[in-house]
């Protein structure tokens, strides 16, 4: 049976666009695998602790030798790890916050950096791979070739070499000029902020095919 791990984290609730976006996408996903089963977690209304001097210990030393506060640790550890492993194909709703990813999304990273659990240690292999990983990216301005912010968002530049050891590979449709309809200072790129979005959308939907009746 196939399934789908379906993640947010944006803090915006009803307003977020990239939880607008990851809805769609699992919607588009349940449509074309009515049989398949949904993990979701929402990193936004419950953050993960971020990486710790307990959890870094836990990593590195033998279950065997934990501490109590080490042994929790390492069951969180676990739990993401195996939430990936279960999962067919994983959706992740990417705002930028400050031209990075939010704080959360990074501590779900620092999690997923696990030797034995998502790194071969013999060989460095990466464990997780092999998964459709699917990053929708949503950003208030425009960062695209020849913006004067080009370059800027450095949470989409990031997450690819966050998650390399792990052999997961993210994919991005990413909207963008999202504050467009909000902030009265670019009322004037509208129109292309509903092009991205539409653009987006369009890309969301293409993503999988219904299964035949």
């Amino acid at each position: 049976m196939t399934n789908l791990l379906h993640i947010d984290s944006s803090i915006t609730g009803e307003h977020s666009t990239s939880r607008r976006l990851t809805a769609r996408a699992a919607a588009a996903w349940r449509a074309a695998n009515p049989e398949g089963t949904v993990t979701y977690r929402d990193l936004g209304a419950d953050p993960l602790p971020h990486l710790d001097a307990v959890t870094n210990v836990a990593r590195t030393v033998p279950p065997e030798q934990h501490t109590p506060e080490q042994a929790a640790a390492w069951r969180l550890i676990k739990e993401l790890v195996d939430e990936v492993k279960a999962a067919d194909t994983i959706v992740l709703g990417l705002p930028l916050y400050n031209f990075g990813p939010p704080s959360t999304v990074k501590a779900w990273v620092d999690h997923l950096i696990a030797p034995g659990l998502s790194i071969d240690m013999e060989t460095r292999e990466g464990l997780l791979g092999g998964r459709d990983f699917i990053v929708l990216a949503a950003r208030g301005g425009g960062y695209g070739a020849g913006t004067p912010r080009e370059g800027w968002d450095h949470a989409q530049s990031w997450i690819p070499h966050g998650l390399s050891l792990t052999g997961l590979e993210p994919r991005f449709v990413t909207a963008e000029l999202t504050m467009a309809k909000t902030n009265p200072a670019m009322a004037d790129l509208i129109p292309l902020a509903d092009e991205s979005q539409a653009e987006a959308e369009r890309a969301i939907d293409a993503l999988w095919t219904p299964v035949a009746a």
